[in-house]
């Protein structure tokens, strides 16, 4: 575990002028609301003024009976108007070392990073980027074919890595000499005919770097990075992250309350855009000490949260999830975490942690790496994941529009025009596509940028990016994540979100973790639903108490027809679920090595499913 950054480190960036203009705007409409409270204390001591002082507090109650957030909403706004914070320490080493190559990365050349978590990643990352180079982030785990096709997907001239990364990329070296990509690696060899070692050209390089010698880019919207796609639903993409978004991030940790007194936990991995976007431009912003894991460990975290004083935890829903999950130990709640900050937590984990662990704020944020809209719950509101506020929508502009799943698209009127959800109604989240708010797209084909736009929602001519994330408004204007459109499924003509049956699986407490999926059955329209679980240590499966449960929890069309017991459930580098290949698996004995159960309707339990019980079902004898 190392620390990158440093207290008050670093120096002012000047946000691009689209971004002043965002700004602007939000100020304005929180200026002119927030000065109805000086208003009023200007009215009191005027003539007349204490009945028009009285009015205006009458007016203010009634605010804050229909709009209960709305200084919290004010409060969010102002932040986001703070300067951006300060720019990350010297790497001039990397540079000048890089520099120093025989054939060195030029301004546009794209450069694979294939480094841990670690602060080699940031040296690598930020020495690549002074020389105008691009990073394209390589999670670590790639195997060989992976790591080609990344390489190939955006165009890498070049290939930096760290000497225990090595061996991933050593089966691959015939290949990259075949496509002309160089093998530079972070340390002192020996390596094959044709790799540099970087060690010697390091210790040599000096620690100076002249503002001339830094490149800067003459378009902010230009790409800076690409960070891919976790290739859950297939290969991964590319994904292009421009300059603005980068310098952006910067203010993140701002924006959720933390300080330059802070002390950051960061185990989520660099290759992604939380880590290091979010997590280590985040803590430069602000000039706050990260303390930077290689792997997270739930076994661990308070021990390294008491030894190293840590104050502000980054997560991925699943971290949350682990630690709840853990048998509890003496001192869990002696710690100075005071903020946890990220993305994916399920309401019943949020409210588990807290009861458990103390009075950790929790914000709750929604992003993606390629996408053109931002979320914040700053107001701890449990299960949300923003708010829809005008005064947010002003530099955050985004719409929930009606989405058919059997169609798998977008519902339209008679005009050919979307129509926007009503409230408590779920839709899909889009958002529109301007010289503010663009969407760079992918490396590669046109076709995969394509695939993410939506033209004429709401007028010819318009363009908006699609999320492919399903999400609900309250009448609260809280945001709700509902599912994914790839993963809700169509069920005796319903539609099935995962999220929900996930979520009312796990409130058994029987039940550790779940992954819950579409399957197609033979001799049935559509795709039934199934969950793979994980129980908890000491229990077993109670076929007729779990159907009872969820008897009271979901619809008759939403409840599991199939059930896959397994000691532990694969997940992504990331902690996303593994879908894909569960669902390919299907519900047929023969082919699944472990227990399967199936929902009887004659029993009102679930029960086992064998090679007869299946042949019953394929005849049409059970029905489901």
């Amino acid at each position: 575990m190392g620390a990158v950054g440093g207290r008050g480190q670093g120096g002012r960036v000047r946000p691009a002028p689209p971004l002043r203009r965002a700004r602007a705007m939000a100020l304005a409409a929180a200026l002119g609301l927030g000065a109805l409270g000086v208003l009023g204390a200007l009215l009191a001591g005027l003539p007349g003024g204490p009945l028009a002082a009285g009015v205006l507090g009458a007016l203010l109650a009634l605010q804050r009976r229909l709009r209960p957030h709305l200084w919290a909403d004010l409060a969010f706004a102002l932040r986001a108007l703070r300067p951006l914070g300060r720019a990350a320490r010297s790497v001039a080493r990397v540079a000048n070392a890089l520099r120093a190559l025989r054939a060195p990365p030029r301004p546009g050349d794209t450069v694979g990073l294939l480094v841990g978590n670690e602060p080699r990643f940031v040296w690598g990352w930020f020495g690549l980027a002074a020389l105008g180079a691009r990073p394209a982030f390589l999670g670590t785990a790639l195997r060989p074919a992976g790591l080609r096709h990344c390489l190939r997907g955006c165009g890498a001239r070049a290939l930096l890595v760290a000497d225990d990364l090595f061996g991933s990329v050593e089966p691959l070296l015939p290949s990259l000499r075949e496509d002309g990509v160089a093998v530079w690696v972070l340390g002192a060899g020996p390596y094959p005919p044709g790799v540099v070692a970087l060690q010697e050209l390091l210790d040599a390089a000096s620690e100076e770097l002249e503002p001339e010698d830094v490149w800067e880019p003459e378009d902010m919207n230009d790409t800076c990075l690409y960070i891919f796609t976790s290739g859950t639903t297939g290969l991964p993409k590319a994904a292009r992250v421009s300059h603005l978004k980068s310098i952006m991030c910067l203010s993140f940790y701002e924006l959720v309350g933390a300080s330059s007194q802070d002390v950051v936990y960061l185990a989520l991995p660099l290759y992604h855009m939380a880590g290091s976007l979010l997590g280590i431009v985040g803590c430069l912003g602000i000039g706050a000490t990260c303390v930077l894991k290689e792997k997270f460990s739930a076994s661990q975290f308070w021990d390294d949260c008491r030894a190293e004083g840590v104050t502000v935890f980054q997560y991925i829903g699943e971290l949350c999830r682990y630690l709840v999950n853990q048998p509890q130990r003496p001192g869990e709640r002696q710690h100075r975490l005071r903020l946890a900050v990220g993305s994916g937590l399920r309401p019943d984990v949020w409210r588990s942690f807290q009861q458990r662990f103390g009075p950790v704020r929790i914000v709750e944020t929604y992003g993606m790496s390629e996408g053109n809209v931002t979320l914040f719950n700053y107001t701890g509101t449990p299960g949300a994941v923003g708010r829809c506020s005008f005064i947010y929508k002003l530099f955050s502009p985004f719409e929930v529009v009606r989405y058919d799943v059997a169609a798998g698209a977008p519902e339209r009127d008679k005009a050919g025009r979307c129509i926007r959800a009503r409230t408590g109604e779920t839709g899909l989240l889009i958002a529109p596509v301007t010289r503010r708010t663009p969407f760079l797209g992918y490396a590669g084909s046109r076709e995969l940028s394509e695939q993410k736009l939506l033209r004429g929602v709401f007028a010819e001519g318009d363009e908006f990016f699609n999320t492919g994330d399903l999400v609900e408004q309250d009448e609260e204007q809280f945001v709700r994540f509902r599912d994914r459109i790839g993963d809700t499924f169509r069920w005796k003509g319903e539609n099935v979100a995962t999220t929900e049956v996930a979520e009312a699986l796990l409130a058994h407490e029987s039940l550790q973790e779940a992954t819950v999926y579409g399957v197609t059955v033979p001799g049935h329209e559509g795709r039934a639903g199934m969950a793979a679980l994980v129980l908890r240590p000491g229990r077993s499966l109670d076929g007729p108490g779990l159907y009872r449960h969820l008897e009271q929890l979901l619809p008759p069309y939403a409840r599991p027809r199939f059930l896959r017991l397994q000691e532990r459930l694969e997940m992504t580098e990331t902690f996303k679920q593994q879908k894909v290949r569960l669902a390919r698996d299907g519900c047929d004995p023969a082919l699944v090595p472990e227990p399967l159960f199936v929902l009887d309707e004659a029993t009102r339990a679930f029960v086992p499913l064998d090679a007869e019980r299946w042949q019953r079902l394929r005849d049409g004898q059970i029905r489901i």
